[in-house]
């Protein structure tokens, strides 16, 4: 059986605090592992990390070729792996039942949409396809990546199946953009789901980031070494409940706008657009488009320069000058881009964020990812934080509050203790 005691220091590195609570959920899928799959030697045995990751600012920016800052977190996904030599994948995920995955076909699956098995053979696809090794192994998954927290859970899985066969089979050697664009075409080609690119890098790069998505091919990906725990704050996702189900049209509608804005002025995204033209033609974009289009557009140009200061702000190490931004982006998403709710009887956001606000003005609530239902994020001064963290368990659920940790590492194969 693998020996998790092997990886001592590198669970410290990853966790911090939480490290013994980790290492005891590797040793339990380890002993899993060794039940379903056993026969290996240890040393053929590995273990991988891929963090979820959490939405810091510009919000809704990165379909219109903006700029996002995002980082990844203590919350992961972890593996237990070991090459079959077969060329078939067999992955067993805790809760789920095991995917089986022949790579001898390498083409979507229509009766595979929406599934995991899915994801596996469209990631096993891209790697082939840019000339990687790839080859059959078995593997043991477990996450405490909360489902629907906006964490990316989905992305962080994606990762995994890459980093599995680049740490197994290619020394490590798949890059952290190829890795994500790969997990990308993966959920959109196979999975058939259509997503950015911004979660996968997220989880796949480690702390805070900054992505310009001006060359959606190659976006340019800045790393800030920031931690708000150093600083005197605490980071939540708190979880207000409310269904997504019904709201793709209220998703699709947003970046839909903002294109139809830029079309005004003979452009695709509203990245090639300014602020000047935007004001300057509202009269005849309000009569072109609608008010919220135009509204949504200014969010857009806003935001994009906001996620430069902000980062600005992160790289001098100024908190002071980092929330008040945040703060504003908050602002701009209930205001212009209006995705804080979508119906009367269903407002779980703008109330977690009456409720943070009055815990005072040094709180900083914001909705979190697509928005209408679903979660906020918090900064909050670490005096306050657990009285918050009891309140807002009390109005939405005990289990609704997550606090979050900035992560330095990204997708990752662990390392043994020499």
């Amino acid at each position: 059986m693998l020996n998790v005691n092997k990886y001592e220091n590198a669970m410290k590195e990853l966790y911090g605090a939480r490290a013994a609570k980790r290492k005891a959920a590797l040793a339990a899928l380890a002993e899993e592992f060794e039940d379903r799959y056993g026969g290996q030697t240890d040393a053929e045995r590995s273990a991988f990390s891929v963090p979820g990751r959490t939405e810091v600012s510009g919000n809704h920016t990165d379909h219109n070729r903006g700029k996002v800052l995002c980082a990844s977190v203590d919350l992961d996904v972890i593996a237990v792996a070991a090459p079959t030599g077969d060329h078939i994948i067999r992955v067993k995920s805790r809760g789920f039942d095991e995917d089986v995955v022949d790579l001898h076909n390498l083409f979507p699956v229509e009766s595979e949409k929406f599934t995991s098995a899915a994801i596996i053979r469209g990631v096993a696809a891209g790697l082939l396809k840019r000339g990687f090794r790839i080859d059959g192994f078995c593997a043991c998954t477990d996450s405490d990546v909360p489902k629907g927290s906006g964490l990316s859970s989905s992305a962080a899985f994606e990762n995994m199946i890459g980093t599995i066969i680049s740490g197994l089979f290619n020394d490590g050697g798949v890059d952290m953009l190829t890795l994500a664009q790969i997990s990308q075409e993966a959920e959109r080609d196979f999975f058939g789901k259509p997503c950015g690119l911004m979660d996968q890098i997220a989880c796949a790069a480690g702390g805070f980031a900054m992505i310009d998505f001006k060359d959606q091919q190659s976006p340019v990906i800045e790393k800030i070494d920031f931690s708000p725990a150093d600083n005197g704050y605490n980071l939540f996702i708190v979880a207000t409940g409310g269904s997504h189900a019904s709201l793709n049209a209220e998703y699709a509608a947003i970046p839909e706008e903002m294109r139809t804005v830029a079309a005004f002025f003979g452009k695709t995204f509203m990245r090639e657009v300014t602020k000047e033209q935007v004001v300057e033609n509202a009269a005849d974009l309000r009569r072109m488009a609608s008010d919220r289009a135009v509204l949504r557009a200014l969010h857009f140009l806003a935001e994009n320069e906001r996620v430069d200061l902000q980062a600005k702000a992160l790289k001098k190490g100024d908190m002071a000058e980092f929330l008040r931004l945040a703060r504003e982006s908050g602002l701009s998403s209930a205001r212009f881009l209006q995705n804080s709710y979508a119906t009367a009887d269903e407002q779980g956001i703008p109330l977690a964020t009456a409720i943070a606000e009055s815990f005072g003005s040094d709180v900083v609530c914001r909705v979190h990812g697509g928005g209408f239902a679903g979660t906020v994020q918090a900064f909050v001064p670490t005096k306050k934080s657990a009285a918050f963290a009891e309140t807002m368990g009390k109005v939405f659920g005990g289990d609704s509050v997550t606090e979050l940790f900035i992560r330095a590492a990204g997708a990752k194969k662990l390392e043994q203790d020499r």
